[in-house]
Protein backbone atom coordinates (compact mmCIF):
# COMPACT_ATOMS: atom_id res chain seq x y z
CA UNK A 1 0.00 0.00 0.00
CA UNK A 2 1.32 3.27 -0.78
CA UNK A 3 1.50 6.02 1.93
CA UNK A 4 0.00 9.54 3.07
CA UNK A 5 2.78 11.19 1.75
CA UNK A 6 2.76 9.12 -1.72
CA UNK A 7 -0.36 10.89 -2.31
CA UNK A 8 0.40 14.17 -1.86
CA UNK A 9 2.38 15.24 -4.63
CA UNK A 10 -0.22 13.71 -7.36
CA UNK A 11 -3.28 14.86 -5.53
CA UNK A 12 -1.73 18.70 -5.36
CA UNK A 13 -0.54 18.65 -8.21
CA UNK A 14 -3.96 17.85 -10.21
CA UNK A 15 -5.25 20.84 -7.97
CA UNK A 16 -2.88 23.18 -9.24
CA UNK A 17 -3.96 21.72 -13.02
CA UNK A 18 -7.80 21.88 -11.72
CA UNK A 19 -7.54 25.51 -9.50
CA UNK A 20 -5.44 28.64 -10.57
CA UNK A 21 -5.49 29.90 -6.59
CA UNK A 22 -3.48 26.83 -5.59
CA UNK A 23 0.12 27.64 -4.92
CA UNK A 24 2.63 25.27 -3.40
CA UNK A 25 5.71 26.35 -1.54
CA UNK A 26 8.63 23.80 -0.07
CA UNK A 27 11.56 24.02 1.48
CA UNK A 28 13.72 21.40 -0.93
CA UNK A 29 12.14 18.48 1.09
CA UNK A 30 9.61 16.61 -1.20
CA UNK A 31 10.48 19.04 -4.52
CA UNK A 32 11.63 16.26 -6.52
CA UNK A 33 7.48 14.83 -6.57
CA UNK A 34 6.62 18.14 -8.49
CA UNK A 35 9.21 18.19 -10.97
CA UNK A 36 6.30 18.05 -13.53
CA UNK A 37 4.33 20.31 -11.82
CA UNK A 38 7.12 23.38 -12.10
CA UNK A 39 7.31 22.88 -15.39
CA UNK A 40 3.29 22.91 -15.93
CA UNK A 41 2.95 25.76 -12.85
CA UNK A 42 6.67 27.46 -12.58
CA UNK A 43 5.16 30.74 -11.11
CA UNK A 44 3.17 28.80 -8.51
CA UNK A 45 5.37 26.02 -7.39
CA UNK A 46 7.93 27.92 -5.58
CA UNK A 47 10.93 26.07 -3.38
CA UNK A 48 12.23 28.77 -0.96
CA UNK A 49 15.41 26.33 -0.27
CA UNK A 50 16.08 25.28 3.56
CA UNK A 51 14.95 28.36 5.14
CA UNK A 52 11.95 27.40 6.79
CA UNK A 53 10.85 30.28 8.13
CA UNK A 54 10.88 31.74 4.48
CA UNK A 55 8.48 29.09 3.80
CA UNK A 56 5.93 30.15 5.88
CA UNK A 57 6.63 34.05 5.20
CA UNK A 58 6.61 33.59 1.28
CA UNK A 59 3.74 31.50 1.56
CA UNK A 60 1.54 33.85 3.71
CA UNK A 61 2.59 36.77 1.15
CA UNK A 62 1.32 34.98 -1.58
CA UNK A 63 -2.07 33.96 0.61
CA UNK A 64 -2.42 37.47 0.72
CA UNK A 65 -2.40 38.12 -3.41
CA UNK A 66 -5.15 35.72 -2.99
CA UNK A 67 -3.76 32.41 -3.86
CA UNK A 68 -4.50 29.42 -1.84
CA UNK A 69 -0.90 28.01 -0.61
CA UNK A 70 0.00 24.29 0.10
CA UNK A 71 2.89 24.73 2.38
CA UNK A 72 5.01 20.96 2.82
CA UNK A 73 8.53 19.90 5.04
CA UNK A 74 8.50 17.56 7.64
CA UNK A 75 6.50 18.55 10.63
CA UNK A 76 9.57 19.45 12.86
CA UNK A 77 10.44 22.18 10.23
CA UNK A 78 7.08 23.59 9.69
CA UNK A 79 5.57 23.88 12.86
CA UNK A 80 8.46 23.96 15.30
CA UNK A 81 10.77 26.01 13.86
CA UNK A 82 9.24 28.66 12.08
CA UNK A 83 6.40 28.45 14.62
CA UNK A 84 6.65 32.70 15.35
CA UNK A 85 5.75 32.61 11.28
CA UNK A 86 3.09 30.37 11.59
CA UNK A 87 1.78 32.79 14.32
CA UNK A 88 2.23 36.17 13.14
CA UNK A 89 2.14 35.85 9.44
CA UNK A 90 -0.79 33.93 9.15
CA UNK A 91 -3.11 34.63 12.64
CA UNK A 92 -2.07 37.94 12.81
CA UNK A 93 -2.56 39.12 9.09
CA UNK A 94 -5.60 37.09 9.18
CA UNK A 95 -4.75 35.12 6.37
CA UNK A 96 -4.54 31.45 5.55
CA UNK A 97 -3.21 28.71 4.29
CA UNK A 98 -3.07 24.50 3.99
CA UNK A 99 -0.20 23.70 6.02
CA UNK A 100 0.80 19.85 4.90
CA UNK A 101 3.56 18.13 7.00
CA UNK A 102 5.33 14.59 7.44
CA UNK A 103 7.21 12.79 9.50
CA UNK A 104 5.33 12.77 12.17
CA UNK A 105 5.88 12.25 15.96
CA UNK A 106 8.53 9.45 15.33
CA UNK A 107 7.63 8.29 11.60
CA UNK A 108 11.59 8.53 10.71
CA UNK A 109 13.63 7.72 14.01
CA UNK A 110 16.85 7.19 11.97
CA UNK A 111 16.53 11.22 11.80
CA UNK A 112 17.10 11.98 15.38
CA UNK A 113 15.10 13.52 17.24
CA UNK A 114 15.76 16.97 15.03
CA UNK A 115 12.94 14.90 12.92
CA UNK A 116 10.12 14.38 15.27
CA UNK A 117 7.24 16.45 16.71
CA UNK A 118 5.18 14.68 18.77
CA UNK A 119 3.61 18.29 20.50
CA UNK A 120 2.97 19.67 16.75
CA UNK A 121 -0.83 19.35 17.18
CA UNK A 122 -0.73 20.71 20.82
CA UNK A 123 1.31 23.81 19.78
CA UNK A 124 -0.87 24.77 16.97
CA UNK A 125 -3.61 24.05 19.48
CA UNK A 126 -2.32 27.45 21.26
CA UNK A 127 -3.46 29.25 17.95
CA UNK A 128 -6.78 30.71 17.09
CA UNK A 129 -8.91 29.64 14.34
CA UNK A 130 -7.25 26.05 12.72
CA UNK A 131 -8.37 23.56 11.44
CA UNK A 132 -6.18 20.35 12.07
CA UNK A 133 -6.82 17.11 10.34
CA UNK A 134 -4.74 13.64 11.32
CA UNK A 135 -5.70 11.04 8.10
CA UNK A 136 -5.80 7.60 9.19
CA UNK A 137 -5.25 6.26 5.48
CA UNK A 138 -3.93 6.97 2.16
CA UNK A 139 -6.97 7.55 1.09
CA UNK A 140 -8.57 9.53 3.71
CA UNK A 141 -5.73 11.77 2.92
CA UNK A 142 -6.48 12.72 -0.24
CA UNK A 143 -9.92 13.61 0.94
CA UNK A 144 -9.01 15.48 3.25
CA UNK A 145 -6.64 17.36 1.05
CA UNK A 146 -9.08 18.51 -0.88
CA UNK A 147 -11.49 19.40 1.62
CA UNK A 148 -8.57 21.65 3.33
CA UNK A 149 -7.97 23.53 -0.53
CA UNK A 150 -10.94 24.14 -1.26
CA UNK A 151 -11.78 25.60 2.62
CA UNK A 152 -11.65 29.41 1.17
CA UNK A 153 -9.21 31.05 2.89
CA UNK A 154 -9.04 28.77 6.02
CA UNK A 155 -5.80 28.26 7.76
CA UNK A 156 -5.45 24.09 7.82
CA UNK A 157 -2.90 22.00 9.38
CA UNK A 158 -2.74 18.18 7.42
CA UNK A 159 -0.90 15.63 9.10
CA UNK A 160 0.88 12.96 7.63
CA UNK A 161 2.47 9.52 8.54
CA UNK A 162 3.95 6.77 7.32
CA UNK A 163 1.62 4.94 9.97
CA UNK A 164 -1.55 3.63 8.19
CA UNK A 165 -4.89 1.71 9.04
CA UNK A 166 -5.38 -1.47 6.66
CA UNK A 167 -9.12 0.45 5.53
CA UNK A 168 -10.52 3.98 5.05
CA UNK A 169 -13.42 4.94 6.22
CA UNK A 170 -15.67 7.92 4.65
CA UNK A 171 -14.46 10.74 6.63
CA UNK A 172 -16.30 14.28 5.96
CA UNK A 173 -13.30 16.47 7.67
CA UNK A 174 -15.84 17.46 10.64
CA UNK A 175 -17.41 14.38 13.04
CA UNK A 176 -16.01 11.66 14.71
CA UNK A 177 -17.11 8.73 13.35
CA UNK A 178 -18.70 5.70 15.68
CA UNK A 179 -17.06 2.62 14.80
CA UNK A 180 -18.69 0.60 17.54
CA UNK A 181 -21.11 0.94 20.43
CA UNK A 182 -20.76 0.16 24.13
CA UNK A 183 -21.66 0.84 27.50
CA UNK A 184 -18.40 1.21 29.49
CA UNK A 185 -17.07 4.17 28.35
CA UNK A 186 -15.37 5.88 24.76
CA UNK A 187 -12.73 5.36 23.62
CA UNK A 188 -11.70 8.07 21.03
CA UNK A 189 -9.04 6.70 18.13
CA UNK A 190 -7.25 9.41 16.25
CA UNK A 191 -6.19 8.73 12.63
CA UNK A 192 -3.90 5.78 12.20
CA UNK A 193 -4.09 4.54 15.52
CA UNK A 194 -7.97 3.26 14.63
CA UNK A 195 -6.10 -0.39 14.23
CA UNK A 196 -4.50 -0.97 17.15
CA UNK A 197 -7.46 1.06 19.17
CA UNK A 198 -10.14 -2.00 17.72
CA UNK A 199 -7.95 -4.70 18.31
CA UNK A 200 -7.20 -4.01 21.93
CA UNK A 201 -10.67 -3.50 22.85
CA UNK A 202 -12.10 -6.51 21.28
CA UNK A 203 -14.67 -7.88 23.20
CA UNK A 204 -14.78 -5.11 25.27
CA UNK A 205 -18.25 -3.45 25.81
CA UNK A 206 -16.81 0.44 24.96
CA UNK A 207 -17.68 2.87 22.28
CA UNK A 208 -15.32 3.69 19.91
CA UNK A 209 -15.16 6.93 17.75
CA UNK A 210 -12.63 7.32 14.68
CA UNK A 211 -11.36 11.07 14.74
CA UNK A 212 -9.59 12.28 11.84
CA UNK A 213 -10.70 15.87 12.29
CA UNK A 214 -9.75 17.02 15.69
CA UNK A 215 -9.66 20.79 15.20
CA UNK A 216 -12.38 22.05 15.92
CA UNK A 217 -13.06 19.30 18.50
CA UNK A 218 -16.56 17.82 17.89
CA UNK A 219 -17.76 18.38 21.14
CA UNK A 220 -21.56 16.97 19.90
CA UNK A 221 -19.83 13.85 18.86
CA UNK A 222 -18.50 12.90 21.83
CA UNK A 223 -21.85 13.98 24.03
CA UNK A 224 -23.58 11.72 22.15
CA UNK A 225 -21.55 9.08 22.59
CA UNK A 226 -20.94 9.64 26.49
CA UNK A 227 -25.07 9.96 26.80
CA UNK A 228 -26.83 11.93 29.05
CA UNK A 229 -25.45 9.82 32.01
CA UNK A 230 -21.44 10.74 31.16
CA UNK A 231 -18.96 8.43 30.98
CA UNK A 232 -15.50 7.98 31.05
CA UNK A 233 -13.61 8.94 27.97
CA UNK A 234 -9.80 7.52 26.62
CA UNK A 235 -8.30 9.33 23.81
CA UNK A 236 -5.54 7.75 21.90
CA UNK A 237 -4.00 9.93 19.75
CA UNK A 238 -0.64 9.30 17.59
CA UNK A 239 1.19 12.46 19.42
CA UNK A 240 1.87 14.20 22.21
CA UNK A 241 -0.11 12.35 25.34
CA UNK A 242 -3.18 14.65 26.69
CA UNK A 243 -3.41 17.06 23.71
CA UNK A 244 -6.89 16.83 23.60
CA UNK A 245 -7.88 16.53 27.21
CA UNK A 246 -8.89 19.47 27.81
CA UNK A 247 -11.15 19.70 24.72
CA UNK A 248 -12.95 16.62 25.70
CA UNK A 249 -13.42 17.94 29.43
CA UNK A 250 -14.96 20.97 28.02
CA UNK A 251 -17.72 19.27 25.93
CA UNK A 252 -18.22 17.32 29.03
CA UNK A 253 -18.41 20.24 31.61
CA UNK A 254 -21.66 19.34 32.80
CA UNK A 255 -21.59 15.56 33.02
CA UNK A 256 -20.21 13.26 35.15
CA UNK A 257 -17.12 11.53 33.42
CA UNK A 258 -13.22 10.87 33.66
CA UNK A 259 -10.24 11.46 31.15
CA UNK A 260 -7.41 9.42 29.82
CA UNK A 261 -4.91 10.96 27.55
CA UNK A 262 -2.50 8.18 25.52
CA UNK A 263 -0.43 9.38 23.39
CA UNK A 264 3.41 9.74 22.62
CA UNK A 265 5.45 10.69 25.96
CA UNK A 266 7.61 13.68 26.47
CA UNK A 267 10.59 11.49 27.49
CA UNK A 268 12.77 11.30 24.57
CA UNK A 269 13.78 7.96 23.25
CA UNK A 270 17.56 8.33 22.40
CA UNK A 271 17.46 4.76 20.33
CA UNK A 272 16.93 4.94 16.59
CA UNK A 273 14.86 1.62 16.34
CA UNK A 274 11.93 1.47 14.37
CA UNK A 275 8.25 2.87 14.37
CA UNK A 276 7.31 -0.07 15.92
CA UNK A 277 9.45 -0.06 18.37
CA UNK A 278 9.02 3.65 18.98
CA UNK A 279 5.11 2.91 18.78
CA UNK A 280 5.41 0.47 21.62
CA UNK A 281 8.01 2.10 24.02
CA UNK A 282 5.01 4.51 24.19
CA UNK A 283 2.19 2.13 24.97
CA UNK A 284 0.17 2.92 21.76
CA UNK A 285 0.50 -0.52 20.19
CA UNK A 286 -2.86 -2.82 20.62
CA UNK A 287 -1.39 -5.17 23.90
CA UNK A 288 -0.44 -2.24 25.86
CA UNK A 289 -3.58 -0.18 24.87
CA UNK A 290 -5.93 -3.22 26.14
CA UNK A 291 -4.20 -3.27 28.96
CA UNK A 292 -4.41 0.54 29.52
CA UNK A 293 -7.67 0.91 28.64
CA UNK A 294 -9.34 -1.95 30.51
CA UNK A 295 -7.49 -0.87 33.36
CA UNK A 296 -8.97 2.71 33.23
CA UNK A 297 -12.38 1.85 32.43
CA UNK A 298 -12.15 -1.11 33.96
CA UNK A 299 -13.59 -3.43 31.55
CA UNK A 300 -12.51 -6.91 30.57
CA UNK A 301 -12.52 -8.67 26.83
CA UNK A 302 -16.32 -10.37 27.21
CA UNK A 303 -17.46 -8.66 30.14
Amino acid sequence: MDTMRDRFAPVVSRLLDEDPRVAVVLAEIGKDAFHDAITRHPERVINVGIREQLLVGAAAGMALTGLRPVVHTFASFLVERPFEQVKLDFGHQGTGAVLVSAAASFDWPAGGFTHMAPGDVALMDTLDGWTVHVPGHPDEAETLLRHAVAAGDDRVYVRLSVQSNQQALPVDGERFMTVREGRAGVVIAVGPLLDAVLEATQGMDVTVQYATTVRPFDTAGLRRAAGAAGTDVVLVEPYLAGTSTAAANDALADLPHRVLGLGVGRRELRRYGTVEEHTAAHGLDARSLRERIGGFLGVRAGV
